[in-house]
């Protein structure tokens, strides 16, 4: 195993004690090199992660978060790191966004921080983590992570998977859901369609159509499932060629015929298309190259 492979290994497990209490998350402090100390300070040291996958924040969610901060202040440090560049006061937020919002909301002065000293790869590793174990994603912020992952670092679904605690299908069953038209991506961003629901339009012919049916139903996921089934797949819609004119088939007929195999035509309105010629066994292969040749 390479010391990166090991170094992926031991992020998703470390990131536990990290994101995890307040005394768990200071004995990860001193035990990782790349961590320096906790500490507080003014909330305006602090500053969002432009690449952080989270892009909803529930406004109710948000006053409670605010009204719990009001109360009893920040309990779980946010996870930053020192701003690439930037000025040695200024930190980039890993995880904890929703709490950094809630504090200034909250008009609180100060916040506590663990700072650590990761580059752009593991923070936005650290910062999906983060998120996918709270479950504060939705599901096509998810998928998007797990692309943006992909993209710039070349992660394969398999080692993805490993670094994150997921199942490389359920990997790959969410970076499905990126291949839904906007529109039914836009329910799914907002709520109105779960992640089942999406699954489950992934294969249809037209998931936009489906999707506003399920949306003005209410239906359930298993009911959605269950319409689905009757809805034409895609797959089965490439299978399904236009019907054939009488020429076409008369002609596959002679061909087949003649050379004693399934013979199909798959003729386009350009003018252009394909013959296909299906055998069983070499000597069925031999034969029609013995043909072609005119042996």
């Amino acid at each position: 195993m390479s010391m990166e492979d090991g170094s992926r290994r031991r992020l998703g497990r470390g990131l536990a004690a990290l994101i995890g209490d307040v005394g768990a998350a200071q004995d990860a402090v001193a035990s990782d090199p790349r961590s320096r100390n906790s500490r507080r300070v003014p909330v305006e040291f602090l500053r969002p992660n432009p690449r952080n996958p989270r892009k909803a924040f529930e406004e109710e969610d948000l006053a409670d978060l605010t009204a719990s901060v009001r109360e009893k202040g920040i309990m779980q440090p946010i996870l930053v790191r020192p701003v690439p560049g930037g000025p040695a006061d200024a930190y980039e937020i890993i995880a904890g966004e929703r709490r950094w919002r809630a504090a200034q909301r909250a008009s609180l002065h100060d916040v506590p921080i663990i700072i650590h000293d990761v580059n752009d790869k593991e923070a936005l590793e650290l910062a999906i983590i983060e998120n996918v174990q709270r479950a504060d994603l939705n599901a096509l912020e998810e998928a998007l992570g797990y692309q943006q992952l992909i993209d710039e670092f070349d992660y394969s679904q398999t080692a993805l998977a490993d670094v994150i605690g997921k199942s490389r299908p359920h990997v790959a069953n969410t970076l499905r859901l990126l291949k839904l038209p906007p529109a039914v991506q836009t329910y799914l961003r907002d709520g109105k369609l779960t992640a089942g629901h999406a699954r489950a339009l992934v294969t249809v012919d037209n998931p936009e159509a489906v999707a506003q049916r399920i949306v003005d139903m209410g239906l359930t996921v298993r009911d959605a499932e269950a319409l689905t089934q009757n809805e034409p797949k895609k797959a089965q819609r490439a299978a399904s060629k236009a019907e054939k004119d009488a020429d076409t088939r008369a002609l596959e007929k002679l061909l087949g015929d003649s050379l004693g195999l399934m013979v199909t035509i798959d003729h386009k309105s350009n003018g252009s298309g394909e013959l296909k010629i299906r055998y069983k066994s070499l000597e069925q292969l031999d034969e029609i190259c013995r043909l072609l040749k005119r042996e």
